[in-house]
């Protein structure tokens, strides 16, 4: 009976050990949820700012706001505060920001009182404005202050971390700090401490994050950055837009889109000292789109799996367009989402489109330019629909070739069309 009894109780300590074991790895496995928006969110954009609520808990979700970055920290807390609480969360000021007489953020980063609001809280909010504000703030000498690792807390307890604009560069290990040209950086590369610099990294160390993305054809500045950080995927989030980051997945809503820019199968030739690179994988998510970072498969919105499909290499592929087209500026406003959804929905195999300084500007090497060409692949794919409105498409899987090239001056010559007839 004794030996039963022990056996029996031995079996119950073990059983214990391990429910202890799996919590343990349960709590050391939990996740936070990263939200970098793209910049410009609007106010009524009732769909991110309704999402964010409901990721954080749903209403009395309680956010933590951060105007660190803003110029104007109290103005644009009361407007962020507002946006939240019309939404069901309850949200709160917390009060770091070198642009505030008081308190002084380097104690604000030590008040016990304001961390322990952050860590009573299941979502943070950091605002737009000068990235390096925040970094500034919550990195003393590279080393994480208080105020930061209750934030970490909030995040590896499931938690919320959202930021726009300036809230978006920090979700990287490594954020753009001050590369407002990109040609710059094209032709120049980036230095660390001026046009990058260390982020918060939310998303995790493999990708690299950037914002105001397809409306300032930031993607020539991506490419440049991740081949010099040793980055193999990028996520570019457009303006009034967000990308809800959980562990591999991520989804997209709001405005308009992102691109994601996978460098695993890229290449460069070392022998050209100038930017270039041959392979890169292109995929555009539009609004309602979901992609896993580790399969590198792409799920369209359920309008767009109702609405055409568009693959390439079927036999019954039967695109759209039959005209070739030529982007002289690839770097315009959303051009690169133009450029694709037309190539994907083409007749034509590749595209190319051109990046070079306007005449005019004042640049080093200002005779320097780049060649983009985009080409469909074997696995390149398409959806398109109206439903939303609009001429709306998805587009997985476009390769992407750089070179650089010398522009030519004059760039353009008057046209010298024939005259039939003429005598």
């Amino acid at each position: 009976m004794f030996r039963t009894q022990m056996i029996r109780r031995n079996l119950l300590i073990q059983f214990a050990i391990a429910l202890l074991l799996c919590l343990g790895a349960q709590q050391t496995l939990a996740q936070g949820i990263a939200v970098p928006i793209g910049g410009a969110l609007k106010y009524d954009n009732d769909e991110v700012w309704s999402r964010l609520v409901q990721l954080a808990g749903g209403k009395g979700a309680r956010y933590a706001v951060f105007a660190t970055a803003s110029g104007t920290p109290d103005k644009t807390a009361t407007a962020i505060i507002a946006a939240l609480t019309k939404h069901g969360a309850i949200a709160e000021h917390i009060p770091v920001s070198a642009k505030l007489q008081s308190p002084d953020y380097r104690l604000a980063v030590n008040d016990p009182m304001l961390i322990a609001k952050v860590k009573s809280g299941t979502g943070i909010f950091f605002s737009g404005g000068a990235q390096e504000r925040i970094t500034e703030a919550l990195l003393l000498e590279g080393k994480p202050t208080p105020m930061l690792e209750a934030i970490w807390e909030v995040f590896n307890k499931g938690g919320v971390v959202a930021g726009t604009s300036a809230g978006a560069a920090i979700m990287s290990t490594t954020m753009i700090r001050d590369a407002q040209d990109v040609m710059t950086v094209l032709k120049f590369g980036a230095k660390d401490g001026q046009e990058i610099d260390r982020g918060l990294g939310f998303v995790g160390p493999e990708i690299f994050v950037d914002q105001h993305f397809l409306k300032r054809g930031r993607f020539g500045r991506m490419l440049p950055v991740m081949l010099q950080k040793g980055y193999k995927v990028g996520l570019g989030v457009d303006e009034n837009t967000a990308a809800i980051v959980r562990g591999d997945e991520v989804e997209v809503i709001g405005f308009k889109g992102a691109l994601i820019a996978d460098l695993t199968d890229a290449s460069t030739n070392k022998a050209i000292k100038e930017f270039n690179l041959r392979n890169a994988r292109l995929t555009y998510l539009d609004r309602g789109d979901r992609y896993n970072f580790k399969t590198r498969v792409a799920t369209p919105s359920a309008e767009k799996l109702k609405g055409k499909r568009l693959d390439p290499n079927e036999n019954n592929y039967a695109p759209y367009f039959t005209t070739d087209a030529f982007y002289p500026d690839v770097l315009g406003d959303t051009v690169v989402v133009r450029l694709m959804s037309n190539l994907i929905d083409n007749t034509q195999k590749a595209v190319i489109g051109l990046a070079f300084n306007a005449p005019g500007t004042k640049s080093t090497k200002p005779d320097l330019g780049f060649e983009f060409q985009f080409r469909k692949g074997n696995d390149s794919l398409g959806y398109f629909t109206s439903a939303l409105g609009g001429e709306d498409y998805t587009v997985t899987n476009i390769y992407l070739d750089v070179i650089p090239v010398q522009m030519s001056k004059p760039l353009y010559r008057a046209y010298q069309s024939g005259r039939s007839g003429a005598n």
